[in-house]
């Protein structure tokens, strides 16, 4: 009678562990495919195939995006492109960026341009920078950037076009939206970007 009893209580003892095993594992596996479902849409896509810059723009013209100072299309002679955009996610942000290198005389054309209606303009830094200067606004990150700086550097002049602030009183920025050009006229970069928060 007793050794019956120890087979099955080594029995109900192993069946546990397997049980408690299986459930830890789909845990665990669950909970790392939900952190990456909701993760990819946090960070930027970045993008440099240039025949989906035509579509993202397109389907954030239908939602009254404000990028229509963006190329309408990418043109043949462009070089370097980088592209960044990030939908956002429930409460977050989202943001369009695309970076591309111009002939120096169109991008002394696009200064000139861009500086007539611009309505504040910030040499290099980032939005946190820009944010806190006196009757500062956010602009962007140098999402497009090759390296890991995010910060643009002071060769870049940063005009913002507009910035509107949708925040409550007492919350200044909590929402709103800027949008604007990045010019580096040393190495006839422009980059045009968006942000809603």
């Amino acid at each position: 009678m007793y050794p019956t009893l120890t087979k099955r209580s080594h029995f109900v003892k192993i069946a546990m562990i397997v049980l408690f095993s299986l459930g830890s594992l789909g845990v665990v596996g669950g909970s790392f495919l939900l952190r990456k479902a909701f993760s990819s849409s946090n960070f930027p896509e970045i993008v440099t195939d240039t025949s989906r810059y035509a579509a993202i723009r397109n389907e954030l013209i239908g939602y009254s995006y404000p990028i229509k100072h963006f190329p309408a299309t990418i043109p043949n002679n462009s070089k370097d492109v980088k592209i960044a955009y990030s939908p956002g996610f429930l409460q977050g942000g989202s943001f369009f960026q695309v970076r591309l290198k111009e002939s120096p005389d169109k991008v002394k054309q696009l200064l000139s341009q861009y500086k007539g209606v611009a309505k504040y303009r910030y040499i290099g830094g980032d939005t946190n920078d820009h944010t806190n200067q006196p009757n500062g606004v956010p602009t962007t990150f140098f999402y497009t950037s090759e390296t890991s700086t995010d910060s643009f550097p002071p060769s870049y002049e940063i005009l913002v076009l507009d910035a509107q602030d949708k925040g409550k009183p007492g919350f200044k920025w909590n929402h709103g939206y800027s949008y604007g050009v990045a010019i580096d006229s040393s190495t006839s970069d422009i980059v045009y970007w968006s942000e809603q928060w």
